[in-house]
């Protein structure tokens, strides 16, 4: 840089640009190294998806080609014995198609993961309220001739994907209602904690079956069920798959419950830009 001093002459000034463009090279190789990384991360993640995807096809065809065929012979073993066969014989044959039908459940409880794991993830902004509503219209069937008091509070707007997060939804209301059929008056609960953390978090509660709380973390294990198989209708992947879209979301889940005394299952939605619960009034 030059310039006059106060006598008229010419200054000059040199500076040692060096370190400033050793910099810019480590930033730019960084850079290239970030985004190699990135290429090589997503290249994994389109080979583990395609390999998820090969077992979910094979899942969804190559295992239920025995099913079909034990329960297509027993059909036509009934069919063509029936008559002849006593009643123990036939009470075999329905617990036969009973196991076969829960193998099946348990097969379509693994696709269903299998795909939500290579679902996208499109995220928007969700009126929480409108799904809600939606969900206990799909529900509707399940608790006809019910006698439930529904508590629905105001809830917050999140981000998230729509799709996803209904079946979040459903899985949980309809859950609530399976597990309160015991109870004359069923209670059910749905609203939003006020929460710290940058986070929204819902809640679903129930007044049914409950469950032995040191066995929560087992909730949202694999094919894990805490009832009694011919107490209540399930393949065990309900909150797995659950807990997988809430995880997705970046977000977590967790559970409380007391035996017969009902159960309160928690997830959590990080917050972009909405305010959460605490400035809802219930």
């Amino acid at each position: 840089m030059y310039q006059l001093n106060d006598r008229g002459a010419v200054q000059c000034s040199v500076h040692d640009i060096t370190e400033t463009k050793q910099a810019e090279e480590g930033i730019r190789a960084a850079n290239a190294e970030l985004e190699q990384r990135i290429r090589e991360q997503n290249a994994e993640l389109q080979a583990a998806n395609e390999e998820l995807h090969a077992v979910s096809y094979s899942l969804s065809n190559d295992l239920r080609a025995p099913l079909r065929h034990v329960l297509g012979f027993m059909q036509l073993l009934q069919d063509d014995a029936g008559p002849a066969l006593s009643e123990k014989s036939l009470h075999y044959l329905t617990a036969i198609a009973q196991s076969a039908e829960r193998m099946g459940g348990l097969i379509d409880g693994l696709v269903s993961y299998a795909s939500l794991n290579m679902a996208e993830v499109r995220p928007a902004e969700i009126e929480l309220d409108q799904l809600v509503l939606a969900v206990l219209d799909d529900v509707k069937d399940q608790a006809a001739d019910r006698n439930i008091n529904w508590q629905i509070h105001s809830l917050p707007a999140v981000r998230g994907d729509r799709t996803l997060l209904r079946l979040v939804l459903f899985q949980l209301i309809s859950n609530a209602v399976k597990f309160t059929s015991g109870r004359a008056a069923a209670t059910i609960e749905i609203g939003c904690l006020p929460s710290g953390g940058g986070e929204t978090v819902i809640f679903i509660r129930d007044n049914g079956a409950g469950f032995d709380p040191q066995y929560a973390g087992k909730l949202f294990g694999v094919f894990q069920r805490l009832h009694n198989g011919g107490e209540f209708e399930g393949s065990g992947m309900g909150l797995v798959n659950v807990q997988r879209i809430i995880q997705r979301h970046g977000g977590r889940t967790w559970a409380e419950g007391t035996v017969n005394q009902g159960a309160t299952i928690y997830f959590s939605i990080p917050n972009q830009t909405q305010p959460g619960c605490e400035n809802l009034n219930h």
